[in-house]
Parts: structure tokens; C-alpha cells; sequence
């Protein structure tokens, strides 16, 4: 399975910032969205993500307080990108080596999404069901399993 066909599914909306953002009014957009990141554009190009990791170092940095800055002092400025052909075990092993929970998809320098760590583990679940359901339905005489109630 490649990225562009769990794209497909999940949509395409994307939440973006500028570097000059001030970081509250991107920390109240991510929790007014409730998401964990936000892909930080400059001059129609991707510079950096800002997730929720970032924020808790702001936070521990801080005392509590996210402070005046902008998104720029506290965004990754060099995240891990993905194109939409990369194979989705390839994703899975990029996320886990790098302990990324997001990860831009890149189509050359144009931004098409986000993978997050939950949609790579839903469609390795729902990938998984399909296959189960498949096979039951090949083998014969598969005992039916019991709805509940």
C-alpha cells in the first residue's frame, strides 16, 4: 500500500502556519482543531512542522507558559518527509526509527498531506481485516463468527 491511497481516504485538509506566527495562536489552533500538528509554510514552501512535541518543550522551557515567540524558535525546522509513492511498511519503519508522529507528504516541493502515526496504524488495521475476511471467505466451510449484540 502506498501513501496516496491512504490519502485518498483520509482527504486532504491541511492546517498550516507561517515561521511568523506567534506560537499561542498556533497552539490555540491546534487545540481548537484538535490536532497534534501544524505544517509551518513560507513563501509556498514546507519549512518546518510544529506538533505537540515541540509545544511541551516550549512549555517545559518556559515554566508553563508557551511565551511571546513565534512558531519559528520553536517549529522542527527539518522534518522527515514522505512522497506519495513511498510504500506504507517503509512509512511505518521512517516513523519508528525517527520517532516522528507526523510526517509530510511531498510531491517534489508541493505539500499534499499529512501522515500521522493513527493513520498509518489504521490502514495497516483495516489492510489486515480485508486480507482476514478474504481468506475466510477462500477457505471453505470457515465456522461464521458470532455477532454481538
Amino acid at each position: 500500500m502506498k501513501v496516496s491511497e491512504i490519502l485518498k481516504v483520509k482527504g486532504n485538509i491541511l492546517f498550516t502556519v507561517t515561521p511568523d506566527t506567534p506560537i499561542v495562536d498556533a497552539v490555540e489552533a491546534m487545540a481548537e482543531k484538535d490536532i497534534g500538528s501544524l505544517v509551518v509554510m513560507e513563501f509556498g514552501e514546507l519549512v518546518g512542522m510544529l506538533t505537540f512535541r515541540e509545544v511541551l518543550n516550549t512549555l517545559k522551557e518556559n515554566k508553563g507558559s508557551v511565551g511571546p515567540n513565534t512558531v519559528r524558535k520553536h517549529m522542527d525546522d527539518h522534518p522527515i518527509t514522505v512522497t506519495p509513492d513511498t510504500d506504507l511498511n517503509e512509512v511505518r519503519r521512517i516513523m519508528l526509527e525517527k520517532h516522528a508522529r507526523y510526517v509530510p507528504v511531498m510531491d517534489a516541493k508541493t505539500l499534499l498531506g499529512v501522515m500521522s502515526f493513527y493513520d498509518v496504524a489504521k490502514a495497516v488495521l483495516d489492510a489486515q481485516g480485508f486480507e482476514n475476511k478474504m481468506l475466510k471467505a477462500y477457505i471453505r466451510d470457515w465456522p461464521a463468527e458470532e455477532e454481538n449484540s
